[in-house]
């Protein structure tokens, strides 16, 4: 019964799309309203298409490409949404359309155009999720910049996904088919002397490559580059054992990780299912035990959404569809404030597991969280010392699983 409701769910949701062939740039004419824009940014290790519509498609490449990008949003529009064309050209005045776009040749150029758009030495690196042809992401990060009213520079990693529900096995390994190139992607950016903090906002199965990406930089360098302030993982689909034992071999000092989850997320279910039922990190209720408690000693901010309504109807980006939370990234998460003051309003049933005690902020009640590590084998030798920290994390927490 439960495989045939998911395998109809994919059916029903196969069905779903937009216009493609968007990435040709319009021009904007002096009699158009005003529009903002976004200039982004965008890494990728996908195949180019040869086609200016679409410029990359879902194929690996064997070579990273670098391309600036520029959005424009309409003025007119509710806020957590991407008003998509309905046909082509796309109108400026009711749709999201592209209004430039440059193929950058080396990373000297990137780091050219960096500096000519740096915010505050502030850059955020999205990675987007499973099923995403190229232009979706590159829209669905113009909307959560715009509706963030976040200051920072835009970038955007997308790794090569067939865009299909049926391909989530191609797309799981094309994350691994990235992981280095997204590693040393953040490593230049972090050389860069413009840049003075990092904030990765990873959604979906752009998590496990996030988190990779991490735990090669750590395994190689002992530990995360500290221009990574922040983590921001979004409906992660990783394996919660899995991700115990990513967060420890990234080593110490970490950046600071906030995780969105949803028990009502029907693509994690699916993910589930597809991977032998095995839990996954973003459907977690992080207020009950063993979470709670077991996730408290490394300090992970917890955000739960499953009371948040969406008009997704696999619920799993709802992270960037509510005003309230893509406006918490923008506002408190990404600059490092606390959430814990009377400030913070995040919306009717969300909860915020925050900092050790409950307490209730507005209409938000905050609890403490950390990571999953309660299956942490010996970790990889890495250079240096590891912190006593580290060891009084392996040493408190034996192997058990974190499932009942």
């Amino acid at each position: 019964m439960l495989k045939r409701s998911l395998l109809s769910l994919l059916l029903i949701l196969s069905g779903c799309g937009h216009p493609s062939g968007v990435m040709t740039p319009v021009k904007l004419s002096a009699s158009a309203p005003r529009t903002a824009k976004v200039d982004m940014l965008v890494a990728t290790t996908r195949q180019p298409s040869g086609n200016p519509a679409t410029l990359f498609t879902g194929e690996r490449s064997p070579k990273p490409y670098l391309t600036e990008i520029a959005v424009s949003i309409p003025p007119k529009r509710e806020p957590g949404t991407v008003q998509w064309p309905r046909r082509l050209p796309a109108d400026p005045a009711t749709d999201f359309a592209v209004v430039g776009v440059k193929q950058l040749e080396t990373v000297s150029e990137g780091r050219a155009w960096f500096r000519q758009h740096v915010v505050g030495g502030r850059a955020l690196v999205f990675i987007h999720g499973f099923n995403n042809k190229y232009e979706d992401s590159v829209f669905r990060l113009a909307q959560i910049v715009h509706d963030s009213g976040m200051h920072a520079t835009p970038i955007l990693f997308t790794w090569p996904s067939r865009a299909k529900l049926v391909a989530y096995q191609y797309d799981k390994e094309s994350t691994n088919y990235s992981r280095t190139a997204l590693e040393q992607a953040l490593h230049t950016l972090a050389a860069d002397p413009a840049v003075k903090d990092i904030t990765i906002l990873a959604h979906s199965m752009g998590t496990w490559l996030a988190m990779e990406s991490l735990r090669q930089m750590g395994i190689r360098d002992g530990h995360v580059d500290p221009k990574i302030h922040n983590v921001i993982l979004a409906s992660p689909d990783i394996d919660i054992e899995v991700f115990a034992k990513q967060y420890v071999e990234m080593g110490a000092p970490r950046p600071k990780f906030t995780i969105f989850v949803s028990q009502d997320d029907k693509a994690l279910a699916v993910s589930s299912f597809i991977t032998g039922r095995v839990s996954r990190l973003g459907a977690i209720n992080p207020a009950e035990e063993p979470y709670r408690s077991k996730l408290e000693k490394a300090g992970i901010t917890a955000i739960d959404l499953t009371k948040v309504k969406s008009d997704d109807a696999l619920n799993h980006g709802k992270f960037a569809e509510s005003p309230e939370i893509v406006q918490l990234i923008g506002r408190r998460l990404m600059t490092g404030q606390p959430l814990t003051d009377s400030n913070v309003s995040l919306g009717q049933g969300i909860t915020a597991v925050v900092g050790g005690t409950v307490t209730n902020i507005g209409t938000v009640a905050a609890a403490a969280v950390a990571a999953p590590v309660t299956v942490i084998e010996q970790p990889l030798q890495r250079k240096g010392k590891q912190s006593k920290a580290e060891d009084r994390l392996q040493g408190d927490l034996q192997p058990q699983p974190l499932v009942k």
